[in-house]
């Protein structure tokens, strides 16, 4: 590979690092790499893709405003971070707001109680949940539960009202409790940066082609769980992936 030969950086390509044709890229990546686990409460009723010209949306859930959330352990810092402050790139919120119809309301309320969803008329909403970053040890988790106020948002939300769960995580969580209620599900995993590759898929500018690179586990008293065990009963096995088209109509 070289990386003794040469094992200095060229610090004259400084400023093509996080250049549009890199954010394109990431972009493409994020797209490839999601995966759809469910799409509508019966199989021919799917949910996904989403419509852009509606009156309004509810998007809820601490991690769709959240890039170091996006982002995950190791960025800028060894445990990540919090916030829209430490590097550029797009929300999963803002990625919404520019994808849809300029007439669409996006409204965005990180942890509303049921009333106000099932009394605001939405359309749809789209909740965003997940972990907080970490890295070696210090992800460490007996339980690997959404962090709150995630299951409190799931609930609220999906019972109230036409949903998708996004997931942002770097591995399986407990979801299994949640599912009656979803309508749609998708795990984003760690997308970085590059919201837009979420929305691209939510709303059918491209399909859904993404699948499970690891077994999703039901509860974690099932762990560890592999491919050809005897007692193999997934939440969703490895390789699992539903699949959408590019959708014209919601364009």
């Amino acid at each position: 590979m070289g990386l003794f030969e040469n094992p200095y950086t060229d610090f004259s390509l400084i400023n093509e690092v996080g250049s549009q044709e890199h954010r394109n890229l990431a972009r493409e990546a994020v797209r490839k790499s999601l995966v759809l686990l469910k799409n509508g409460k019966t199989a021919n009723n799917p949910l996904l893709p989403l419509p852009k010209k509606v009156s309004r949306i509810l998007v809820a859930g601490g991690h769709a405003d959240n890039l170091g959330y996006q982002c995950g352990g190791w960025t800028i810092t060894w445990q990540g971070f919090s916030g829209n402050d430490a590097t550029s790139g797009t929300t999963i919120l803002g990625a919404i707001k520019s994808a849809v119809d300029p007439g669409t309301e996006v409204i965005y309320f990180e942890n509303p109680d049921s009333k106000y969803a099932t009394s605001s008329r939405f359309d749809y909403a789209i909740v965003v949940v997940g972990e907080h970053p970490y890295a070696e040890s210090a992800g460490d988790s007996p339980t690997l539960t959404v962090a709150d106020p995630g299951p409190d948002v799931i609930n609220n939300v999906c019972q109230s009202v036409k949903c998708v769960v996004i997931v942002i995580s770097g591995r399986p969580l407990v979801l299994e409790p949640f599912l009656p209620s979803i309508d749609a599900l998708v795990a984003a995993w760690l997308p970085g940066t590059e919201g837009q590759g979420i929305t691209d898929l939510l709303f059918g500018d491209y399909g859904f082609t993404g699948k499970l690179p690891r077994t999703w586990f039901r509860t974690v008293d099932q762990l560890p769980m592999n491919v050809g065990d005897p007692h193999y009963d997934p939440l969703f096995p490895f390789g699992f992936g539903l699949t959408t088209s590019k959708s014209t109509i919601a364009r």
